[in-house]
């Protein structure tokens, strides 16, 4: 396998292997690099990176453990489709977390983050028309602001970890996740935390993160073999 492939920049020998194998492979996936059903082997993978195959192994279990990989005795590890269960799990907590963090932010009004969430909108504007995977990293970005400002960052990085599915979807098409209308929103819920209207702000973050849900139907039937599991 080509380490472009995995778009993989050369390990850091100064640290462990193991994290960095995952890493890398965690990101290939939720990018769409190793599309589901690619088989892995700890062979490849190893001689790709430069490393023996235990490391890889290691790796190929956390990964496992999360969700992504799908290791079958005697048969190989094959990338594993998108867990519907999961996805939806990871959506409802991430939005139950971050429904109190938008309305602590609207009660709070923490200095500063006014002006710091309108810099990332007008950011998230200049991509224009834009990708998914340009866009993740600053909507990634909004989110995260808001739950540090009111001390709770810890807390989305723990919901963050749930929702690399949810971030695997977006990698997936483009067309069904408008980059406009989610700045729109993001701009939208900006406005209700700086004056300071904790319902709106709270109603518009559940609808924000509710879109996934929406546009599911529509992102299944365009690549069916992308997930496993019932929709609910």
């Amino acid at each position: 396998m080509d380490p472009l492939t995995l778009g993989a920049p050369a390990l850091d020998p100064a640290r462990a292997v193991v994290p960095q194998l995952a890493h890398i492979l965690r990101e290939a996936i939720i990018r769409n690099r190793l599309p589901p059903g690619t088989r892995l082997t700890e062979t490849e993978i190893g001689k790709a990176m430069g490393v023996s195959r235990q490391p890889v192994r290691e790796a190929f279990i956390k990964l496992s453990e999360e969700g992504f990989l799908d290791i079958r005795p005697q048969r190989g590890t094959f990338v594993r489709p998108i867990c519907l269960d999961r996805l939806l799990d990871a959506r409802f907590l991430r939005e139950a977390l971050e429904a109190d963090v938008v309305r602590l932010c609207a009660e709070c009004r923490p200095p500063g983050l006014g002006a710091e969430l309108r810099r990332q909108i007008a950011g998230q504007r200049a991509l224009g028309a834009g990708s998914s995977a340009e866009f993740l990293p600053l909507d990634n970005l909004f989110h995260r602001s808001l739950a540090e400002a009111v001390g709770r960052g810890q807390a989305w990085d723990m919901a963050a970890g749930l929702n690399r599915q949810m971030d695997r979807i977006r990698h997936l098409s483009v067309t069904h996740f408008p980059v406009g209308t989610l700045v729109d929103q993001h701009e939208a819920i900006a406005e209700a935390v700086e004056v300071g209207d904790a319902a709106t702000a709270e109603t518009l973050m559940r609808a924000h993160l509710r879109l996934v849900l929406e546009e599911l139907p529509a992102i299944r039937e365009a690549v069916p073999h992308a997930f496993e599991g019932s929709p609910g």
